[in-house]
């Protein structure tokens, strides 16, 4: 999973305003103790910190890949 498609997958299923503010804020025990941001700062793949903020958010396992109605972006 690239970066961008990462966070194509967090403003979809969280919103473009709220997407970064829980990658900054919400602390994940499985990530270490880390943020979303600092997961991936660390170098952290971005499908390990995404699948572990599903998990802990409840994020519908059929929600997981995206939205199907989600817009297509180029």
């Amino acid at each position: 999973m690239r970066i961008s498609h990462f966070w194509t997958l967090m403003h979809d299923e969280f919103g473009e305003t709220y997407a970064p503010t829980l990658a900054r804020d919400h602390v994940l025990g499985v990530l270490g103790g880390r943020s979303v941001m600092q997961a991936l700062d660390d170098g952290m793949h971005p499908r390990l910190v995404w699948l572990a903020l599903c998990d802990d958010m409840d994020v519908p396992h059929e929600r997981r890949l995206g939205r199907e109605d989600a817009p297509e972006r180029a």
